[in-house]
């Protein structure tokens, strides 16, 4: 089990490696003297644990402690955070627990009270790990996590359509999590005992994907030296996840027409269909109604295909699920990781992602969270300089907007959002699906932004 770290702030330095000696026997322990070498070691390691004494310098009163307490509560408010005073002040202990101090100790500290308060202290943090694990399992398991109004509608949406056995057409930029969200559908249908299915339909040449999805007899074509089935044969009794249906050929779009309305299909070389029980969900980023409008996808397949549509949002659709999201895929990149830590984001590097824009979606995060688990190794604590390069360099942008445009972080990240927007129409020529499919967004998508933020 990985080590929680303690910050020790105390500006007795004796006082302070002496109980640092004690301490790390079971803690990892990292020692302030000053409210600055504090705050710095708190955005640089992120610690769980906190020892704080009231009485620092420069003023040697509980005023500075008390402030320290508030912003660590206020960044990190799962923090334990056990405040040591000499003070006689009697009011002051109930003070600081409704501030939100763990806990409240008087000086002279005696260190085995100290060590059993710690030891509760990180009890409850491993308590409180768990009950996260249980509702991410409960939430799905498999990255269907977020508390975002946009993603729990569509989470809702897909698991009252998984019981009704009707196609389901899932919308949304590369990398929103589709094809995880067709494996909740699955998993949540009452075909969940059968086989899950996937296939790319853009990864394959349209003859060898015909007979993928199809199958073919011996001797169909060159190479085929026996019979194959095909997925929709294998699939039945489950679901056939069709991801990327848009790349679809326009004369297979005909034969999977067919497929669905028939329940039956025909291998390449048969004289015979063969009747199948499949449950067909398939997935786009591109804007299908704008592909049928230019003739390149079927009408009817279309509207087959859509019994049911769940649009997905972009994760910057759902910036307060960011840190919830980043904090799944490092458990998941834990795994794969020897030797790894019990990895959690500093403030810091937390800051850096929430100023990226993520136009991979849920896919670059959990890319980016594999890379930071790798590089932060045994150490505990994601710092920024475990993140990608480029995505630290790209900080400065949000800062050049202006301060007339707001202040806060939530106004700038809109005010570049609208700039961003706006340069894709220019580039675009007012081509509204070309733009969304510029910015990786669903035509539906992209007018959702428009309308809130007032741009025609």
């Amino acid at each position: 089990m990985t080590r929680e770290t303690v910050l020790l702030i105390d500006d007795d330095a004796a006082l302070r490696d002496g109980l640092s000696t004690l301490l790390s026997t079971s803690w990892n322990v990292v020692g302030a003297g000053r409210p600055d070498a504090a705050r710095e070691a708190f955005r640089g390691r992120a610690p769980r644990l906190v020892v704080l004494d009231l009485m620092l310098p420069p003023t040697q009163s509980p005023e500075e402690g008390a402030r320290l307490l508030d912003e660590f509560v206020a960044a990190a408010p799962r923090t334990k955070v056990i405040v040591v005073s000499g003070t006689g002040e009697t009011r002051l202990p109930l003070s600081l627990l409704t501030r939100g101090a763990y806990d409240f100790l008087t000086k002279p500290v005696d260190p085995d009270v100290l060590e059993a308060v710690l030891g509760r202290a990180t009890a409850r943090l491993l308590l409180e790990d768990r009950v996260d694990e249980l509702e991410t399992v409960q939430a799905g398991g498999d990255g269907m996590v977020g508390h975002a109004p946009a993603f729990v509608a569509a989470r809702t949406l897909a698991e009252r359509a998984a019981m009704a056995d009707v196609p389901i057409l899932l919308a949304g930029a590369t990398g929103t999590g589709k094809e995880v969200l067709a494996r909740h559908i699955h998993h949540k249908s009452r075909r969940a005992k059968g086989p899950f299915i996937a296939i790319n339909c853009g990864a394959l040449a349209p003859s060898l994907l015909e007979s993928t999805l199809f199958g073919h007899k011996r001797g169909a074509f060159t190479g085929a030296t026996s019979d194959a089935p095909g997925l929709f044969v294998a699939a039945s009794g489950g679901t056939l996840f069709l991801d990327e249906i848009g790349d679809l050929a326009l004369d297979l779009q005909v034969k999977l027409l067919r497929a669905l309305e028939s329940s039956e299909v025909l291998a390449v070389g048969a004289h015979q269909a063969v009747t199948v029980d499949v449950r067909v969900v398939s997935a786009t980023h591109r804007a299908l109604e704008a592909m049928v409008e230019a003739g390149t996808f079927r009408s009817d397949l279309y509207w087959r295909l859509r019994g049911i549509e769940v649009a997905l949002p972009s994760l910057a659709d759902r910036p307060e699920d960011l840190p919830l999201l980043a904090q799944h895929f490092l458990n998941l990149a834990r795994a794969l990781v020897p030797g790894a830590g019990a990895a959690r984001l500093s403030p810091a590097a937390m800051r850096v992602l929430e100023l990226h824009p993520f136009p991979g979606n849920l896919r670059e995060l959990r890319n980016e969270m594999q890379r930071a688990m790798v590089l932060a190794g045994p150490r505990d604590t994601i710092l920024p300089e475990d993140l990608s390069p480029s995505m630290v360099r790209q900080q400065p942008p949000a800062a050049k907007v202006s301060s007339a445009v707001g202040t806060t972080l939530e106004e700038k990240i809109t005010a570049l959002e609208i700039s961003e927007l706006r340069a894709a129409l220019e580039a675009t020529a007012g081509n509204k699906s070309r733009a969304a499919e510029r910015l990786g967004l669903s035509r539906q998508g992209l007018a959702n932004k428009l309308a809130r933020h007032g741009i025609g």
